[in-house]
């Protein structure tokens, strides 16, 4: 039987081609549902719009993605994923999961998760990971069942705070998640 993946979009639209490239590979191997924060859901922005974005998801993973608190909830109580990966996961969703804030679908998908103990795949989309995200960044990496897929500087001349996952790394990353194993090395060197 084929692991089911969750998969949640936070809004770094920046990202979402190569996470969409990422979820592509991960749903010709596993089950994938999918999982959209209400801002990436609703929000067109000049890397595309909402509704071509839910239309290309539905189409990958055979199902509209979920968007709401109550469509996420049962997550856990039904225990219905084997790992959830968040790609990207911004600042602000990195934030709230340090601090232990679930008011969006994502970051209560991650909570109902966690209560069964099973791996949560973050992929790191933030112009503040080496500043004010550095300290949920650091708070993460020390909680069970967080994992990160690689991640490191994306522009250091233009952006020195900036912190990007490599999205080609996603699929081994969440092989590793499932052994409980964090994929090494952690840190990347500027691309």
């Amino acid at each position: 039987m084929r692991a089911v993946l969750g998969f949640a979009l936070c809004g770094s639209f920046c990202t979402f081609e190569k996470a969409l490239e990422a979820l592509r590979k991960l749903a010709a191997e596993y089950k994938v549902i999918p999982i959209m924060s209400e801002n990436a859901a609703a929000l067109d922005t000049r890397f595309g719009k909402a509704e071509d974005f839910i239309s290309e998801i539905t189409s990958v993973c055979a199902c509209p993605p979920l968007t709401t608190l109550v469509q996420v909830e049962p997550i856990g109580p039904g225990n219905m994923l084997d790992a959830l990966v968040v790609a990207p996961c911004t600042g602000n969703t990195l934030a709230k999961l340090a601090g232990g804030i679930a008011d969006t679908s994502v970051t209560m998908a991650v909570k109902s998760q966690l209560r069964n103990g099973r791996p949560v795949v973050l992929a790191v989309s933030t112009n503040d990971g080496l500043a004010a995200a550095a300290v949920n960044i650091g708070t993460l990496l020390a909680r069970k069942h967080i994992y990160f897929v690689p991640f490191g500087q994306d522009d250091p001349e233009g952006k020195p705070t900036s912190l990007v996952a490599d999205m080609t790394l996603l699929p081994a990353a969440v092989k590793e998640a499932l052994a409980g194993r964090q994929l090494q090395p952690l840190l990347l060197g500027p691309k």
